[in-house]
């Protein structure tokens, strides 16, 4: 056994299948067996394994200038290009782009910067941020305190006070709902709830809400109609950001550039990582408006220096390698690709709303998330449903497919966005075999 401390691991149950080699939307392990791989690693390798293209631009810019930092004013080209890429491609005013390395940094940064930003423009009192239940914003101290989710949190005795994370509503209607609640009647509920918190906390000590667009660990969540209107209005009437959390859902994954097109919100604050390089290099983003980034000028000449970054911010093989990521998702239109292929993965995979175990199919583009109930006409969950999702995955395994068994028994696809149609049938295929095999596990 490997002297490795596993991340997001069961330390009595490590070292379970290697992974060798990708290719194209597969990957293969150590005795050869292929998968299909249908969770795109971790929500982040959009462009597929082993394309020619990145992997040219990594080793050309190793071979030009293979490290380079950004402190006390030293630049280099591949990150500024990146930066400017992407501020004309964001929906953000006069966007300003902070880099790091991961979209838990990208969220702590942006933390920072809130903080920041509230205390030159004379309110430091503004400090708190809106979090949702069943959220995911990443692993680091800071991000793990927005993340709603207990296994992310349990155990490690975070300083989710001292942060100042306020907790609302989830908007799973499916799991959320009260007795015979309509959506409309659930949107007003747990936006009336937000509303409620929000004058009972003091609009004046709250920075920032966040939000993933379409949500991923927590069990691609997609909110009902009208929602993110009634929210954004809330947020608007107490002038609290809106901070959206696309590390999963930015560049292509909702059928559209970016999750807030697909839900039509209006960013201020936006933080990406995972599909900006398609993951080939590890890289992330924190966008900001340039009213924030105004603000802060006169503060970083005061203290010397903006007193934060990383070693690795806009590192410039990771940069080179996000540029030509871009390049290649604009060249091959891959974002409306992805809407045609997305709407046949939804299409295809709402056949199985008929299935036994189905409570739920949910999603939209190439996002999707299966869940499996315990009683179809009630909804009613498994009481051991980590076990019966953790089963299903394992049997999608078994049959060739890589998914992510999310929200206890929810099973989770995020397939590369160069995924085609007889692909995604043959991850339905896959996928239909295996929920026959957990049928006959839970009857037992």
């Amino acid at each position: 056994m490997s002297h490795m401390v596993y991340p997001t691991t069961n330390f009595k149950a490590v070292e379970q299948l290697t992974i060798e080699r990708g290719d194209g939307v597969y990957v293969y392990d150590n005795n050869g067996n292929q998968y299909l791989e249908g969770m795109s690693g971790l929500w982040c390798a959009s462009l597929g394994f082993n394309n020619a293209e990145l992997i040219e631009a990594a080793t050309k810019q190793m071979e030009k200038l293979s490290y380079a930092h950004m402190f006390g004013g030293k630049v280099h080209e591949p990150g500024m290009q990146l930066a400017d890429k992407l501020a004309a491609m964001v929906p953000v005013d006069n966007a300003h782009i902070f880099m790091g390395s991961s979209g838990s940094d990208a969220n702590d940064s942006h933390i920072k910067m809130l903080r920041y930003y509230f205390s030159a423009i004379g309110k430091p009192e503004k400090r708190k941020i809106i979090a949702r239940e069943r959220s995911y914003h990443g692993v680091t101290v800071a991000a793990a305190c927005l993340t709603g989710l207990p296994v992310n949190q349990t155990g490690f005795d975070l300083p989710i006070d001292a942060i100042g994370v306020l907790r609302t509503d989830a908007p799973h209607y499916y799991r959320g709902r009260l007795e015979g609640e309509t959506e409309a009647q659930f949107v007003d509920r747990i936006t009336g709830n937000l509303e409620a918190m929000i004058l009972r906390e003091g609009p004046e000590t709250i920075a920032a809400f966040i939000a993933e667009p379409i949500t991923g660990a927590s069990g691609v969540i997609v909110p009902p109609a009208g929602y993110y209107e009634k929210v954004q209005a809330i947020l608007a009437k107490y002038d609290i950001l809106f901070w959206a959390d696309e590390v999963i859902t930015g560049f292509g994954r909702t059928g559209n550039d970016f999750g807030v097109t697909t839900m039509d919100i209006k960013p201020d604050l936006m933080s990406f990582a995972k599909q900006l390089s398609s993951s080939y290099v590890p890289i992330s983003a924190s966008v900001i408006p340039g009213k924030m980034y105004d603000a802060m000028i006169e503060e970083t000449a005061k203290n010397g220096v903006f007193g934060h970054g990383y070693t690795y911010s806009a590192h410039p093989v990771a940069a080179a390698v996000a540029l030509k990521t871009l390049e290649i998702y604009e060249r091959e239109n891959l974002f409306a690709k992805a809407a045609e292929t997305g709407d046949y993965l939804q299409t295809r995979l709402a056949e199985f709303r008929d299935h036994p175990l189905v409570g739920e199919v949910r999603g939209a583009g190439m996002i999707a998330a299966v869940e499996l109930v315990a009683n179809k006409e009630t909804g009613a969950a498994f009481e051991n449903a980590g076990a019966v999702g953790g089963f299903a995955a394992n049997a999608c395994q078994n049959h060739g497919l890589i998914s992510r068994p999310v929200a206890g028994s929810s099973l989770a696809l995020c397939p590369p966005l160069i995924t085609t149609k007889a692909q995604i049938d043959e991850i339905v295929e896959k996928m239909g075999k295996a929920l026959d095999d957990t049928q006959a596990f839970v009857s037992k």
